[in-house]
Order: C-alpha cells, then structure tokens, then sequence
C-alpha cells in the first residue's frame, strides 16, 4: 500500500479508518486480516452515528457514514464505489418491533434506538407514508425489553435487531416487520443504510493512498463472501447465533453500490425531503 510521508518523524501516516462495531460490517473487514492489509489502517471502532460523526468532523479520513448523514454532508464527502450496506429485500437487523399491527400506531408511543439516524428516518417514512400514522416518538438505548415498558413499538438496528428479531420477540410474542423488506414492497428499489466515503479534501491530497484503501476493502469483500461459511463459523463462537443463521445473514445483506442502490438512495432522499443537491458522488 502506498504510504504518505506526513506522520512524526518522517514516518507514514496511515489513513484512519472507521470500523462500524455490528455484525453487518464484519465481510467488510475479516478479509483485511486475509488479505495482509489490516495494519495498513489506523482503525477506528465505534456505532455508526458516533463514526459519522467523527468522519464530517475530520477526525476520520475514510470510513462507513450513514446514508441520512451523507445525504447531509454531500458537500464534504465522496463515496466509494461498490461498497455499501444494504439491501434488495430483507434486511434482518433493521427492524420495527411492535406490540399491536403497525396501522393501530397512530399516537402511540414508540421507542427509537439511538444508533443509526437512517434507519429511523425510514422507519418514521414508512409508518406516515404506507400506514398512515403518526406516533409519538421518542429516542432511548437500543433495549428491547427495556423500550417494551414504554412503547407499542421499538425501531432497532444491528447487532439489537438481531437479538430481539431471533430471541427476544418470540420470547415476549411481540410482531417483527423488517425495513427493508417493506421498502422493497413500497417502490420495488434496493435500500442503503450506509455508505462508504472519504473527506472531498482528503480524496484531493491523497488520491493514489485512497484507491489504496479502496481496493483493500473490495479484495477484503471478495474474499470474506468467497469463505463466508467460514467467516459465519469462526462468528458463531463469540456470538449467540448459529453459523447457519450467520451465513444466511451475510448473504442476504447487499454491499453493493451500483446503478440500483444509486436509484434508490435518490428514491429515499426525495421522499425524505432531502434538497436536489443532497446526492451520492462516486469516486
């Protein structure tokens, strides 16, 4: 990988990069360990709104940025190629869970996990635009059980969703109603949660390190997806689900950034009433 020389003493700096902390990102990065590029970066872990933040803030040169705080910054950031989260269809770890049929949420209370702004601006979309309903929302810790005491209803996301889609729904009898399955009802288009991007300045000074980084995020993809039973295996030890439950996860999520995930980020930006300008730039 080609290095910059501004780091102390003449040394390389290497590109700081953001590492969401939830299952969905692990193909995105097991393959760097494979693929011998995994000290190349300076890795940053955290929720995706706390990276988002610290990548608008400088504080990260390319990292994972939620769609809604992309579509904010489209100004300051480019995003990557052919890498991405999402989905054509079931998402499994973006969920509404609820207590009653989502058309009887009107004025009802229901909890927001507090980790991923998109997900919410999707869920508050689907639930005004398809059922017709307004409730009273309001933001807390991704708890599920906690949220239930509160709330008809809980949007949640990642490694939460998964917990209380598998284990904690069943347990209480509450409904499960997967955003990006209704999205894909609703316009027939792939959904984005998040983007991969890099500062416009960075991109700018440091353009051949930043093709660098792209292209080990792509090779690190490739060979995550090529072994992905052997990525849901080594996960299942240190997670409370199965590999099998694991592999059909990573295999349903889409990481692509295409021509269909472009044509629905521009579907969701105008039905969220994002301005004109508040579009997706590739590298």
């Amino acid at each position: 990988m080609t290095a910059t020389q501004n780091g102390p003493a003449g040394r390389p700096s290497r590109p700081r990069v953001g590492h969401i902390q939830f299952l969905n990102c692990l193909p995105l990065y097991w393959g760097l360990a494979r693929t011998g590029t995994l000290l190349d970066f300076d890795l940053t872990k955290d929720t995706p709104e706390k990276l988002s933040e610290r990548l608008i803030a400088g504080e990260l040169d390319v990292g994972p940025v939620t769609l809604v705080e992309y579509l904010r910054h489209a100004d300051e950031l480019v995003a990557l190629p052919d890498i991405a989260v999402g989905c054509d269809g079931p998402v499994m770890s973006c969920v509404i869970v609820s207590q009653v049929p989502l058309s009887e949420l009107d004025g009802a209370r229901v909890a927001l996990g507090s980790t991923s702004r998109t997900s919410v601006r999707l869920a508050r979309l689907l639930l005004a635009e398809r059922y017709g309903v307004s409730p009273d929302y309001y933001t807390c810790p991704p708890d599920l059980r906690l949220m239930m005491q509160e709330a008809q209803a809980a949007v949640l996301i990642g490694d939460a969703a998964l917990r209380a889609s598998f284990h904690e729904a069943p347990e209480l009898g509450l409904q499960v109603h997967d955003l990006g399955s209704m999205w894909k009802e609703w316009t027939g288009l792939p959904f984005v949660f998040a983007v991969w991007a890099a500062r416009r300045e960075y991109a700018a000074r440091e353009p051949a390190l930043l093709a660098d980084v792209h292209r080990a995020f792509l090779e690190s993809l490739a060979v995550s997806l090529e072994e992905v039973g052997k990525v849901a295996e080594q996960a299942s030890r240190w997670e409370a689900y199965d590999a099998e439950l694991l592999e059909r996860y990573f295999t349903t999520l889409d990481f692509r950034l295409g021509a269909p995930q472009l044509e629905g980020i521009t579907s969701f930006a105008s039905r969220a009433g994002f301005p004109e300008s508040s579009r997706v730039s590739l590298l």
